[in-house]
């Protein structure tokens, strides 16, 4: 599964997943350039690389999702 955290996502989650999975396919908004990018441009940039959005924003993610 192909994943991306966007930064309301919790790092300590991410933190725990790597230590117990280093292989997991799991990007941060971080590593590729999307911090502080609105979340349709984030939507839509997981959706153009096949991955999951994971996060914990439920005020306004849930909108444009």
């Amino acid at each position: 599964m192909q994943s991306l955290t966007d930064e309301n996502f919790n790092g300590n989650i991410v933190r725990g997943l790597f230590l117990r999975q280093p292989s997991l396919d799991l990007l941060r908004v971080q590593d590729v350039n999307l911090l502080h990018v609105d979340d349709p441009e984030i939507l839509e940039w997981a959706a153009n690389n096949n991955r999951i959005l994971l996060t914990h924003d439920r005020a306004t993610m849930p909108d444009f999702a």
